[in-house]
């Protein structure tokens, strides 16, 4: 009893020295926190000169008319590259019900302004439909191998139904990086000219994540207002009609445009709704 008395009180007097050495004359944090030590992530992250900077430009309180949103994402977007522009939708739902999930896909009347790589899994005739659709990579099995063996360098993956029993190996590969090609949003589908066309053209996909949001790319801040408002409206529009019947209350909550570097900026959920009629 004696030996654990003294080691309880030997790790006891240990902590009390590691406190008083952790702690400053002047600093009122925790006993474990170094006053040098760097600020956790969240809130006290200190924003960068170049950022309050942009912030400074929006002067007036959000939100704002969808127009001049757009106007002040282009002010905003001083990178040295061509950033993207990116919208993102909070709406009330509760995800947690099959019956209130929102996926779908819309050709953006503008593109997005990126240089989509195709892969298109079929056989026979419909290799040279793809070929002379414009898809950059075509093939069948040799490329489930290739696929298996750690290459991904594509952005869609279109599949002829036939090809489906030989992609479905590649689930746990393609799932989680949102290639996996899929009925619902037309990367599974006999017409792969079609395919390759829209794809090319500037269709997305969209969906909800796990908190109720639904985020895309809608151009390059190096697009002209009108033809990111022309993106924007028709993305909005299909979101729209994709509406869950069973969905209660306030259906869009929030919208927020921003570019990949600048600051969100609040767009009036009436303004979206006005523009899309």
């Amino acid at each position: 009893m004696l030996c654990i008395s003294l080691g309880v009180h030997f790790v006891n007097s240990c902590r009390e020295l590691l406190v008083k050495a952790r702690i400053a004359p002047d600093h009122g944090g925790h006993p474990w926190e170094d006053p040098g030590d760097p600020p956790e992530k969240g809130n006290d992250m200190k924003r960068s000169k170049r950022y309050k900077e942009l912030l400074d430009k929006i002067t007036a309180e959000p939100p704002f008319e969808l127009d001049t949103a757009i106007g002040l994402v282009k002010e905003t977007a001083s990178a040295k590259f061509d950033e993207s522009v990116e919208i993102a939708f909070r709406l009330g739902l509760d995800v947690k019900r099959s019956d209130q999930q929102v996926r779908g896909t819309v050709v953006l009347p503008h593109g997005t302004g990126r240089t989509v790589r195709i892969l298109v899994l079929a056989s026979g005739e419909k290799i040279k439909e793809a070929e002379q659709a414009g898809a950059d990579f075509v093939g069948g099995e040799d490329y489930v191998a290739k696929i298996q063996g750690g290459w991904l360098d594509v952005d869609t993956i279109i599949a002829t139904p036939d090809m489906m029993k030989n992609v479905g190996k590649l689930g746990k590969i393609l799932g989680p990086r949102g290639l996996m090609p899929n009925p619902k949003t037309g990367t599974v589908t006999p017409d792969v000219a079609k395919a390759v066309s829209d794809a090319k053209a500037g269709k997305i996909e969209y969906r909800t994540d796990k908190t109720g949001n639904v985020h895309a790319a809608i151009g390059k801040a190096s697009f002209d207002a009108s033809q990111l408002r022309d993106n924007l409206v028709e993305l909005a529009r299909e979101v729209i009609r994709a509406k869950p019947a069973a969905a209660k209350g306030t259906y869009i909550r929030n919208v927020t445009i921003s570019t990949t570097m600048g600051p969100g900026i609040d767009i009036s959920s009436a303004s979206i709704m006005d523009a899309v009629k």
